[in-house]
């Protein structure tokens, strides 16, 4: 069921499902997360399962951000044991925002949310539904929620409430805060091993990330400890059902040239206008900016599958820093 984010009786019936240990699909300025309460082993087991997701790959905690502007939330020290300086550099830098730390976990809190591991991914979202909801959960008692993105397991991640009721169902209490403005899933740095390491590029940059905090960002093998697993950091990943490659604009063009008028089953997302021999083809064309890509990267891979294409075929994005998100997603999907 979608109810409207901006009614403070859907927020509160939303929170109390929270509170009850229910599952519900809250939107924020990434992606939708299915969301449960953090500290509920129970209500965390739900999300799992509900994916198909396994158990020790770790979910982000979502928390409330902080009544003063630019201080760390409350809800940091419920599931963080510490914040190293430099992670808190970039708290106050990015939250509320797309951007997410992963820290010395409690030992009390949040083993369950964090797949087993002594660490912990938290973030403070900049969603306005996301945050009067986790405000609306604190009141009640709970520290943070975890919302991982309300989609099955390795699959194309949402970025609307109907994408979610797609997903999971009538079933599912959704709230809806319209579509994400981002589009793509939080960066995430990992702060657990004594310097900032990038897991997963997003709309923070490591050019930003490098500003804020004052240091370098370190290679993940370049520490000997291992890298914490975090979410989305698999090989493949952000799937559609269709098979998706990517080629440069040459390697496109050649190859609908090759297929000619009886190409079918086949959809195009490029930059680089191209000559279409086919009528039965489907394209796209790509923005020419990364943001703009971003925020429309998983509705258009979900519109493909709609249509009931077998191939995507999509233009490599460009090699720069502001593309390194989206270019992260492509090829974790492709690789699926």
């Amino acid at each position: 069921m979608i109810l409207p984010g901006d009614s403070p009786d859907a927020l509160a019936r939303a929170a109390d499902a929270i509170a009850r240990g229910e599952l519900l699909g809250l939107p924020t300025e990434t992606v939708y997360g299915l969301a449960a309460d953090a500290s509920s082993d129970a209500a965390v087991a739900r999300i799992f399962a509900a994916k198909g997701r396994p158990s020790d790959h770790p979910l982000i905690v979502h928390v409330a951000p902080a009544a003063t502007p630019g201080d760390v939330p409350a809800g940091v020290a419920a599931f963080a044991a510490a914040l190293p300086d430099f992670a808190e550099r970039l708290v106050r830098a990015f939250w509320p925002g797309p951007l997410t730390l992963i820290l010395p976990r409690r030992p009390d809190a949040g083993a369950a949310a964090a797949g087993g591991q002594d660490s912990i991914g938290l973030r403070c979202p900049s969603h306005p539904v996301a945050q009067a909801l986790l405000a609306a959960c604190a009141a009640r008692g709970v520290a943070g929620v975890a919302a991982p993105s309300a989609n099955l397991f390795g699959r194309v991640s949402p970025t609307t409430a109907a994408h979610v009721q797609d997903e999971f169902g009538d079933g599912l209490l959704v709230l809806d805060g319209g579509a994400c403005a981002v589009g793509i899933e939080s960066t995430i740095v990992d702060c657990t091993r004594g310097a900032p390491v990038l897991l997963r590029p997003g709309a923070v940059t490591r050019d930003q990330v490098e500003a804020a905090c004052g240091r370098a960002l370190v290679a993940p093998e370049a520490l000997d400890d291992a890298a914490p697993r975090a979410s989305g950091t698999l090989e493949a990943h952000y799937a559609p059902q269709a098979k998706v490659r990517l080629m440069e604009a040459k390697a496109l063009q050649a190859g609908l040239d090759v297929l000619g008028p009886d190409a079918a089953h086949i959809a195009v997302w490029s930059r680089t206008p191209l000559a279409l021999r086919s009528q039965a083809m489907v394209a796209r064309r790509m923005p020419d900016d990364a943001e703009a890509t971003a925020q429309q990267l998983f509705a258009v891979l979900r519109g493909f599958d709609a249509q009931g294409v077998k191939l995507i075929w999509i233009e490599t994005p460009p090699a720069d820093a502001a593309w390194e998100g989206v270019r992260d997603r492509l090829q974790r999907a492709a690789a699926a």
